[in-house]
């Protein structure tokens, strides 16, 4: 079952299972940035606004506005 960034908390780990449709710039800058199917990221916080969310992927940080991280087709870890 896919789930979206909008359904984390802070703690929670998802896996990328793909892409829908979307930006194609975006979507490659997020595939240049290591979000490819298949890899693990935690929430590791939220802004109090809920906007944007901070995730732990790859051994770095990155800080994605979830109006953009929508475009991933996430499952839980």
């Amino acid at each position: 079952m896919d789930i979206s960034v909008q359904d984390l908390k802070p703690g929670d780990s998802a896996r990328i299972t793909g892409f829908s449709q979307g930006d194609r710039d975006y979507r490659q800058r997020l595939l240049a940035m290591g979000l490819t199917p298949g890899v693990s990221f935690r929430v590791t916080r939220v802004a109090p606004l809920g906007d944007p969310v901070e995730i732990s992927v790859r051994d770095f940080t990155l800080t994605l506005r979830r109006s953009e991280a929508a475009i991933l087709k996430l499952e839980r870890a």
